[in-house]
């Protein structure tokens, strides 16, 4: 079964269309009944035909003094197969640069900084936009009652005032006279409420502090970093520590980026499962990938589409597209391109239902199969050997013990549990934390922090490999929080604020070998701990408050 697109339909055609009165646009890959390979191929070659033979022949025409408005019919069709394939040429592949240029311009992900003189924009999850005809008072106090009375709805306090520190302000009192509750302990001033604005957070009243500490340096393929962690959990810093400090004084670690690729798989229904079959057959064929990337790439400048790979469950059809999304995490980005992939399949396809634009298949924020075995984000590995002197001075234990602790806890003990990615001692202790310091999605946390930890005796049983495999961290340095000020300051502090202009996905790539790599230093110190029954006294020592400095510090 073969299956040929040649219509891009788009939510304006779409819309005409159903009407009766629109039809589908026209593309310059519509010339002729082929594949789109062999179409651009051809009209290549006949652009390169035309243009050499008319060259030779007024090269001819210059050395015998003939005139060049002479012309021969194989003249005549060699200048019109020159216009044509050069418009079919200019027509397929300039205006998608341009439409892509074009739509990339209000991206999360763009090079360029928003602009601070920008009103923020009203964000459409919040409501209508319609506010109160009448004038506002110009006393709080009448607002928070107007609130309280529901004259106001809270959420167009931002728009309304043209504030958002005084409307947080005024949502706050108001919601503490609705709860009766005292906010005292949630902190108000010191954060710029601006910058969440349609973005980050709705209906603020406030923010919690989260303490930052440094691990490091971080010996990471030959390159020092220290690494910034958001926790309130007592001994993951210093733990943390005590493993970049056995890293750094073994030469350090090695990683390594396997693949790089974010999903999104919508979910489809058909009249029949032969029909979910068909639409299988032609997204998983390699003669038709061309046609789709040239649909999803059109979404931004950075998407490119790498592959489809598609799951059938009776008529329904999940298909889970994997693209680059440059230093964004990218789930705005995918999510674009397949959407436009769905409005050119409709085409073809009239009866396929749309059920939703994510189907579970991708898998975003869950634990599955699927990204353990395919991976989803970076896919990282990372590597140190630890010198026998280092894991007895420093880690206060021997190899023997740490390999039979890492087998029977680690492997062993997780198969038993029927763990899904979950072979490794804490790898979430130390994803969470960076993620929270940086900016990331703290809930997609589930996935990136899937991890293997393998632990093995080598050079006669002297010194320890250790390693960590991560096939889903799911990280970006550019969008969601990790423009805000805090967290674009730890991101600073490692080298990979904002995006690599020279090398675009370069600064996310290494975002994420650095979580890698803070994982490594963090397997390496608890199952030291562990091994050497150090663990509960570590706790009791660092995880109790105390007033003693000095007993802290020791």
């Amino acid at each position: 079964m073969e299956v040929r697109r040649r219509h891009v339909q788009t939510p304006a055609n779409a819309a005409g269309k159903g009407s009766g009165g629109g039809h589908s646009k026209v593309q310059a890959s519509d010339a002729l009944p082929l594949p789109i390979r062999h179409t651009n191929l051809l009209f290549s070659a006949l652009f390169m035909a035309s243009l050499v033979y008319l060259m030779r022949r007024w090269r001819e025409k210059i050395r015998s003094s003939t005139p060049l408005h002479v012309v021969g019919l194989a003249e005549i069709l060699a200048i019109f197969g020159l216009i044509a394939s050069l418009i079919y040429l200019l027509s397929f592949f300039g205006i998608a640069f341009v439409q892509s240029v074009v739509s990339s311009n209000d991206e999360e992900e763009d090079f360029l900084p928003h602009s601070k003189t920008a009103a923020p924009s009203q964000c459409s999850l919040l409501g209508p936009t319609e506010v109160p005809s009448e004038k506002l008072p110009e006393e709080d106090e009448e607002i928070v009652s107007m609130v309280l009375g529901g004259k106001m709805p809270s959420y167009l306090l931002e728009s309304k005032l043209g504030d958002c520190r005084r409307a947080a302000g005024i949502r706050r009192v108001a919601l503490s006279r609705m709860t009766g509750r005292n906010l005292e302990g949630l902190p108000l001033d010191g954060f710029n409420y601006e910058s969440i604005l349609g973005q980050c957070c709705e209906l603020p009243i406030g923010y919690v502090q989260l303490p930052v500490g440094i691990a490091g340096p971080l010996v990471l393929d030959g390159r020092q970093y220290y690494v910034p962690m958001a926790t309130t959990e007592g001994c993951l810093v210093a733990s943390t520590n005590r493993g970049c400090k056995a890293i750094a004084e073994s030469g350090g670690a090695m990683s390594m980026v396997l693949r790089d690729g974010m999903t999104r798989a919508p979910a489809v229904r058909f009249p029949s499962a032969s029909r979910a079959a068909e639409l299988k057959a032609f997204m998983e064929s390699p003669e038709n990938f061309d046609t789709l990337s040239v649909i999803f790439n059109r979404s931004s400048r950075f998407a490119r589409l790498q592959g489809v790979h598609c799951a059938i469950a009776g008529r329904n059809l999940y298909v889970r597209f994997t693209c680059s999304t440059g230093d964004a995490m990218g789930m705005n980005m995918v999510s674009k391109g397949v959407q436009n992939v769905l409005d050119f399949l409709q085409n073809d396809f009239p009866d396929m239902d749309v059920i939703t634009i994510s189907g579970n298949f991708c898998s975003d924020k869950k634990p599955a199969a699927v990204n353990w075995i395919e991976g989803r984000g970076k896919s990282v590995v990372c590597e140190a050997v630890i010198k026998e002197e280092v894991v007895k001075r420093v880690l206060k234990t021997n190899v023997e013990s740490l390999v039979e602790l890492n087998t029977i806890k680690n492997l062993a003990g997780s198969a038993v549990a029927g763990s899904l990615g979950g072979f490794n001692a804490h790898a979430s202790n130390i994803v969470s934390a960076i993620f929270i310091a940086t900016g990331q999605d703290p809930a997609q946390n589930v996935e990136s922090s899937h991890c293997i930890t393998m632990l093995e005796a080598i050079n006669g049983g002297r010194d320890l490999h250790i390693s960590v495999t991560m096939p889903s961290i799911e990280v970006g340095t550019v969008g969601g929080g990790t423009q805000l000020a805090s967290q674009a300051a730890c991101l600073d502090l490692l080298g990979v604020k904002g995006s690599n202009v020279s090398t675009p996905g370069a600064n996310a790539r290494l975002l994420a070998t650095v979580v890698a790599g803070g994982v490594l230093a963090g397997e390496l110190s608890l199952l030291s701990a562990q091994a050497a029954g150090h663990l509960v006294k570590s706790h009791m020592k660092y995880n109790r408050s105390t007033k003693d400095i000095t007993k802290s510090a020791a």
